[in-house]
């Protein structure tokens, strides 16, 4: 099977499974869904969730975001990781969006990547969640399938994002972003997941993968 027609079937699979989807991360709009993603960095997106009314109560537009103390937004997120980093960075890009955007949230993914704490997959998640802009979100998560279902041999997230953008139309990528996330989380652990009876991988992944697996998962075991 080509790489294209195990994405065609793979993309079949997803929209059985998930014909429509919901980014998990709570918001209302553009800004709110970047401080979101911001947050969401080397945490959970259930923590984001719990953590983030109490912030937007406080601060749910950037003029207002900007006039916090840094302290305060610490105190606010002070649940989650990188929490000082996070305060700064939220201040800062809020401070930015007042000044050079007219309070609201850039469009493009040049001025998107200009803010503190903004990554390219963080830029990617605005513009196709809040924006409808064609855009492949890609995390470590999604990296991690990618490599399993043989959808691409790179070895980082970029060479990945590359590789599925060729790959998917681009009219599904920002489902197909939020479809590979939740399939991860109900069907594909990282650990202990038994390939053979996976939707995808008990036909996507390589006699040579499932080896790999298997003998990684025997070794978990066994500490």
């Amino acid at each position: 099977m080509t790489r294209p027609e195990k994405a065609q079937r793979i993309g079949e699979i997803l929209d059985e499974l998930f014909p429509s989807v919901d980014i998990p991360l709570e918001h209302r709009d553009p800004f709110t869904l970047l401080v979101a993603v911001v947050l969401s960095a080397q945490t959970t997106d259930k923590l984001v969730n719990e953590v983030t009314p109490a912030l937007f109560a406080r601060a749910s537009t950037p003029e207002r975001m900007a006039a916090l103390p840094v302290e305060e937004i610490r105190h606010l997120i002070r649940r989650i990781g990188l929490t000082d980093g996070k305060a700064r960075n939220l201040k800062r890009l809020s401070e930015i969006l007042v000044e050079k955007h007219g309070g609201q949230v850039p469009r493009t993914m040049e001025e998107l990547e200009e803010l503190p704490g903004v990554g390219h997959k963080t830029a990617s998640v605005v513009m196709t969640q809040a924006f409808d802009q064609p855009a492949f979100p890609v995390d470590t998560h999604i990296h991690r399938l990618a490599t399993r279902w043989g959808l691409t041999r790179g070895k980082n997230v970029e060479t990945t994002e590359h590789d599925l953008k060729r790959l998917f139309p681009e009219e599904t990528w920002g489902k197909r972003h939020l479809q590979i996330i939740y399939f991860g989380r109900q069907y594909c652990p990282a650990l202990y997941h038994d390939l053979d009876a996976c939707p995808i991988c008990s036909w996507a992944a390589s006699k040579r993968r499932k080896g790999e697996e298997g003998k990684r998962n025997r070794g978990l075991r066994k500490r």
